[in-house]
């Protein structure tokens, strides 16, 4: 069963490895005929394009938990889209799915691992937001690695972000006290006055990681139980000293530090503070976890019954940021890792009919 397909499709490609941030010139935005699903493949039109931080190390040549993308081939990323041509006895046309279709408008797909979607229960765009990978990446940092306890104070960076947000609300639920760090007075107003966060730090406003600390301490007078690690840096060199004994760290991301490569920091950037870390590390006994969602995904039920009921009764806030078109991807990814995005960055490909649902 099929719809009017068009000829062409578009697809951005990696067109050079970035050294540093990466530039507009290392895509590029081709048109290509468009592909014809075999048996049991389907052919879905993208919807909703969602760019992640992570994405800004799959475009680097070294070795990582995933693959990275090769020069010449589409940008990896999750997308919603609906089903227009399908061999597959599983999907029909009109489904909407949640897929890994990368940085394209039209993408081929066997079905596995695919996730039907039903509009009627929560807007299409959340799946790739606050109820896809961002949403359980926040709930499983929170719950599994951070075992947080009612009456402890919670530190996350990144606040307004996708993941960051859902995290500190998440927390608040629970009962801790939680202090958000964001790029700018409007990120910070937000996280406080439609968050509910309890403070929230501009670390733009602050020289250095000395001021930030300074700053977070009188925020957190009772010390930090858990960090929710996902920008590095200046956050980090700030909450570490003030993390109390047998203090946790989810470790999600560092975003701060992807611009400069696989190495994960710039040569002369300042003085070696791994020593003082590292000691504080062993002093307070803290316990750092690394985690990489995919791990974690068999937790994905329990999350989404849990966090849609949250939304449903309103207790729960998100934010996105929007570019339209997938040629606005680039410059919209580009931001994003400066800080430019309010919210979870998603790219409108193709309408959504479903948005007045």
């Amino acid at each position: 069963m099929t719809t009017d397909i068009p000829q062409t499709m578009q697809r951005i490609v990696l067109a050079a490895r970035p050294l540093g941030s990466p530039k507009p010139s290392d895509f590029r935005l081709e048109t290509v005929p468009m592909p014809v699903p075999g048996e049991g493949e389907m052919l879905v039109c993208t919807i909703w394009l969602s760019l992640d931080p992570y994405m800004r190390g799959r475009m680097d040549e070294s070795k990582s938990y995933a693959a990275a993308v090769e020069i010449g081939a589409p940008m990896e990323g999750g997308c919603v889209g609906e089903v227009i041509a399908s061999n597959n006895p599983k999907f029909q046309v009109g489904d909407f799915i949640d897929e890994r279709l990368g940085w394209q408008s039209h993408a081929i797909s066997n079905g596995q691992g695919v996730r039907k979607l039903d509009p009627s229960l929560a807007p299409l765009s959340t799946a790739v937001g606050v109820l896809g990978m961002p949403g359980i990446t926040a709930y499983v940092g929170l719950n599994t690695h951070g075992q947080p306890k009612e009456g402890e104070t919670l530190v996350v960076g990144a606040a307004t972000g996708a993941v960051g947000s859902l995290v500190g609300q998440l927390a608040k639920a629970q009962g801790l006290r939680v202090v958000g760090v964001a790029g700018g007075a409007k990120k910070c107003a937000y996280a406080i006055d439609e968050l509910g966060f309890d403070a929230c730090l501009d670390h733009r406003a602050y020289d250095d990681a000395s001021a930030l600390r300074k700053a977070m301490a009188a925020e957190c007078p009772k010390g930090v139980d858990i960090y929710f690690e996902n920008v590095g840096g200046k956050t980090m060199e700030a909450v570490i000293p003030l993390i109390n004994v047998f203090g946790r760290i989810p470790v999600c991301g560092m975003i701060s530090w992807y611009n400069a490569g696989a190495l994960g920091g710039s040569a002369g950037e300042g003085p070696n503070i791994m020593p003082k870390i590292w000691r504080t590390i062993l002093v307070n006994r803290l316990s750092i976890r690394g985690f990489i969602i995919t791990d974690h995904y068999d937790q994905f039920p329990t999350f989404a019954r849990e966090v849609s009921s949250l939304i449903r009764d309103g207790k729960i806030a998100y934010r996105e940021s929007i570019s339209e078109g997938l040629e606005s991807a680039p410059e919209a990814f580009i931001k994003l890792l400066e800080g430019g995005n309010f919210g979870k960055q998603l790219v409108a490909v193709s309408p959504d009919s479903t948005r007045d649902i």
